[in-house]
């Protein structure tokens, strides 16, 4: 398959740029015209009501969901282009999910492995050096050889960010990454995000952790019923919010 050419100087300069991007399932619209920049090393946190397209603007960043109209940039490349190289893009754009989706019958470092030797092409010997150093960095360099039914749920999330950022990507999607985990778990997962943003990844989280947004965040964002509606910093949106809808959603989600 061919890969889009990047377009113009303004779409190089940031890993990722959404533009117009419109979603719909049948009648049903879930996104209502979302522009968004994200810059090098930005942590940008969205948060909003379920239901109201943060996921789905997520899937639709890597195309496990197809846009309806609208333009994704990723690294200047289009990967709305019908031409794009899917296994190219998701290179770009790491992907860490609410559920773990390790394979149960593969030790830590082969889960972390896999698209290293079946996508790249890596040996096998290259395959595991990359591999535990991508552990190593999620502080789970002595866990290479457990499988996961061995693992906590925190260290089962932290193998699959491990997985996402074996593959070296110019920004990784967090969709609600601690929604699975036990409270006591939470910490951990919410530490090596922490470590990733003092490195400088740039990175686009949807997640309820409120007081993690507070922290760490570059930009939070409010979406609503499919559109943005606020964006700013954290102060901004928590102690200075300017729309009625975003100072309820907070109310209702801090109280």
């Amino acid at each position: 398959m061919l890969q889009a050419e990047p377009i113009g100087d303004r779409a190089r300069s940031v890993p990722l740029r959404i533009d117009a991007l419109y979603k719909s399932y049948g009648p049903t619209r879930v996104l209502e015209g979302i522009d968004l920049e994200v810059a090098d090393s930005e942590l940008v946190f969205i948060i909003g009501p379920s239901g109201s397209g943060k996921s789905t603007l997520l899937r639709c960043c890597n195309r496990l969901e197809d846009v309806t109209s609208g333009r994704i940039l990723v690294d200047g490349v289009d990967v709305t282009d019908p031409k794009a190289d899917l296994n190219a893009i998701r290179r770009r754009i790491g992907m860490v999910f609410q559920q773990f989706n390790l394979y149960p019958h593969m030790t830590a470092l082969g889960n972390v492995t896999l698209a290293l030797r079946k996508v790249l092409r890596k040996s096998k010997a290259e395959a595991n050096e990359i591999g535990l150093a991508a552990l190593e960095r999620v502080g789970l360099g002595d866990k290479a050889d457990a499988y996961p039914n061995e693992l906590s749920g925190g260290q089962q999330q932290r193998v699959g960010i491990a997985r996402s950022l074996a593959l070296e990507p110019k920004i990784v999607l967090f969709d609600e990454p601690t929604s699975a985990l036990d409270p006591e778990l939470v910490g951990s997962v919410l530490g090596v995000m922490r470590s990733l943003r003092e490195q400088g990844m740039t990175m686009v989280v949807v997640s309820h952790e409120m007081r993690f947004a507070r922290e760490a965040a570059d930009r939070v964002i409010f979406m609503d019923q499919g559109r943005i509606v606020e964006s700013g910093t954290p102060e901004d949106i928590f102690q200075n919010a300017r729309e009625a809808r975003t100072r309820a959603f907070l109310d209702q989600v801090e109280a």
